[in-house]
């Protein structure tokens, strides 16, 4: 069997409450989480927030997709050109390398023009590839996440990067 990653969007903030129900069917699944810190009128707390409102990533293959979508929370998954989008190996294992460090990680939906391909040569994040950017007057590393029109920006020094 084919196992790919796909997108699935899930229902107004019901991305823990699919991915636990995603879980229990023991489907490979994969929602990106980072903290931040949120205050109340009496306390401050930080909390494990989606990365991506809405999506979260199933890696199935194509007989899985009626279990995915029988799962409470799940409401599609994403179509491009007629077909189910997939996300490559490597956007996921980007998505997984910029978590796993405490980088500030900006999230946009704007559409950005290509900009100078670059890999992280040194540091944390040694091997993730992306784009060379300027975003509010400072170079920023972008991260494309095909088909969700989602991109990541994450400040990184200029001296650990290489153009390709």
């Amino acid at each position: 069997m084919d196992v790919h990653w796909y997108p699935v969007y899930t229902n107004p903030r019901a991305e823990k409450k699919a991915f636990e129900a995603l879980e229990q069917k023991r489907i490979s699944t994969y929602l990106p989480l980072h903290k931040q810190l949120r205050q109340w009128s009496d306390r401050k707390k930080w909390v494990d927030l989606p990365l991506i409102p809405s999506y979260l990533f199933v890696q199935i293959s194509i007989t899985q997709m009626v279990d995915v979508l029988m799962c409470k929370g799940v409401s599609r998954f994403l179509y491009f050109s007629g077909k189910v989008a997939t996300i490559p190996d490597r956007q996921i294992n980007q998505l997984k390398l910029l978590l796993a460090n405490d980088y500030e990680l900006e999230v946009v939906e704007k559409i950005f023009e290509p900009g100078k391909t670059v890999i992280v040569k040194a540091g944390p994040l040694q091997g993730l590839r992306g784009e060379l950017i300027s975003w509010h007057s400072s170079q920023k590393l972008l991260v494309r996440i095909d088909y969700i029109a989602q991109s990541i920006l994450v400040q990184v020094s200029p001296a650990f990067l290489e153009v390709l």
